[in-house]
């Protein structure tokens, strides 16, 4: 297997930051066409994985698996919604490495995707608590961590979407691999990267990979959760996180300011709340041979059609349906 990007750009962290490689990269990038813009470009994530489940959720786990199996984990508790893309991920790759997986899922409006979703997560093999709701979510924590101790020892916990500054270095990676992309003329470099955020990892991490490579492209975050803060200031202060992880593990290097704005544009009612935007852009997208879901990529892709950013832009597809 090839080493990560950023083990060749920092030779000193690979004894201090495991790797795990789950997919194989680099994930395709191509011009879109028949869209509202003539300058836009996709980089498709939902190619990378290995197994059960691929999209952005994957590159975090090459990161945060290694280092709990490090650690001697034997379990992981994290929460999501219960069409989360995040815990399935999570339960498919961590039960690879001997791992097992806590879901406690928060509901979200129903519909034909988060039905299907929950249905593979009921298969997945997760231990699932359907705690309801964020307060009652956290009320029960501390009973869930008794509950699937092994001895003495409690679950490792795991931030929804893995968006703790290990996993953040996924993004990290892949904005290395964007770099390298178009310093092969595979495409021209984007003046934006369009992302949807739900948990902030991968517009942190994008930003951060972007400004160690000498990219000038700035990162609009697309929010689609109000349950938590993913203002600006929370996503530059999260890559400032892992970078200052990196230096902590070994790495030495110089960071221009990072470019990165989140905006709410398309959030609509909230996590889930389709709107007409987004179910509008997901039409367009099937036609140029995108398949998006609601929840995330259909509000960021809407986003990308329609925001006053100049091109050449790049709309980041991080969904990645399998079976």
């Amino acid at each position: 297997m090839t080493a990560p990007l950023l083990h060749t750009r920092c030779p000193e962290l690979v004894r201090t930051l495991p790797f795990h490689r789950l997919g194989d990269g680099p994930t395709p990038v191509r011009r879109l066409t028949g869209t509202a813009r003539d300058d836009l470009w996709c980089k498709d994530e939902s190619r990378y994985g290995s197994g059960g489940w691929g999209g952005n959720k994957v590159r975090k786990l090459e990161w945060l698996l290694p280092e709990l199996r490090r650690r001697g984990t034997r379990t992981v508790l994290t929460v999501g919604a219960t069409g989360t893309n995040w815990g399935l991920a999570a339960t498919l790759y961590a039960r690879e490495l001997g791992i097992d997986t806590v879901l406690a899922l928060i509901d979200q409006p129903e519909d034909e995707h988060v039905r299907e979703q929950l249905h593979r997560l009921r298969a997945s093999g997760a231990a699932i608590h359907r705690t309801r709701t964020k307060p009652r979510t956290i009320a029960a924590l501390p009973w869930l961590f008794l509950r699937h101790a092994h001895g003495l020892r409690p679950p490792a916990y795991l931030p929804p979407g893995g968006s703790a500054p290990i996993g953040v270095l996924g993004y990290v990676e892949a904005g290395l691999e964007l770099a390298a992309q178009v310093a092969a003329g595979d495409l021209p470099e984007p003046r934006h990267i369009v992302t949807p955020v739900g948990s902030g990892g991968t517009a942190a991490g994008l930003a951060l990979g972007c400004a160690l490579a000498g990219l000038r492209s700035r990162v609009l975050g697309v929010v689609v959760n109000d349950t938590l803060p993913l203002a600006t200031k929370d996503l530059t202060r999260l890559a400032d996180r892992t970078a200052t992880l990196l230096r902590r593990r070994g790495a030495s290097f110089d960071l221009p300011p990072l470019r990165l704005v989140s905006t709410r544009t398309h959030l609509g009612d909230g996590y889930g709340h389709p709107t007409p935007e987004a179910s509008a852009a997901a039409e367009a997208a099937a036609s140029a041979g995108l398949r998006l879901e609601p929840v995330y990529s259909a509000k960021a892709f809407a986003a990308a059609l329609t925001a006053a950013v100049d091109g050449p832009a790049l709309f980041l597809n991080t969904y990645g349906p399998r079976g």
